[in-house]
């Protein structure tokens, strides 16, 4: 199992930050690799995406999600996937987003991209993009503000590993160090 972990500062309020998340379908847009994310319910997704140049369908549920704070998700099926998304408010009008995610991967090819940091560099440049993508727009395409209560009342678990995240933090802190790679 590997796990990736990266912030950026926006320089949007975080219920704008937090709404255009929501926005699965515009993830094509920001994130390197998918070709297409389609929303079937409040809490699933069907994803097209090419991982280590195979292009795989996977469906993902969301398994909690409160408004301005974060969303946690995990695939149904493989590639067996996992993670947190949230959002902290620096002040009226900077958010740090925070993305943690584990995965598996499958094969020796998805291993040796793994081996060879892709995937992290992956995320760090989708991360990037969704900085550019929220702020040039100046506001977000829409926003679903439902709330999916977590496994757990009283803190939920990071994707479906055994760390326990308390709602609103990232692994128990405050607020994150940003990450500062280029």
């Amino acid at each position: 199992m590997s796990t990736i972990e990266h912030s950026v500062d926006v320089e949007v309020p975080v219920r704008v930050a937090y709404n255009q998340w929501t926005q699965f379908e515009s993830f094509p847009e920001f994130m390197e690799g998918v070709e297409s994310v389609k929303q079937i319910s409040d809490t699933r997704t069907v994803w097209v995406a090419d991982i280590a140049g195979v292009r795989r369908e996977f469906e993902a549920e969301i398994t909690e999600q409160h408004p301005d704070e974060r969303i946690a998700w995990r695939t149904t099926d493989k590639p067996h996937q996992a993670g947190v998304v949230t959002f902290h408010r620096l002040d009226d009008n900077t958010t740090r987003v925070t993305l943690q995610m584990e995965y598996d991967p499958e094969g020796f090819v998805e291993t040796a991209g793994d081996w060879l940091q892709l995937v992290r560099m992956r995320v760090v440049g989708d991360m990037k993009r969704f900085k550019t993508f929220i702020e040039s727009r100046g506001g977000e395409t829409g926003g679903w503000r439902g709330d999916v209560p977590g496994p757990h009342q009283r803190g939920s678990m990071y994707g479906d590993s055994d760390q326990r995240v308390p709602p609103g933090t990232v692994g128990g802190g405050d607020l994150p160090p940003s990450d500062t790679l280029p």
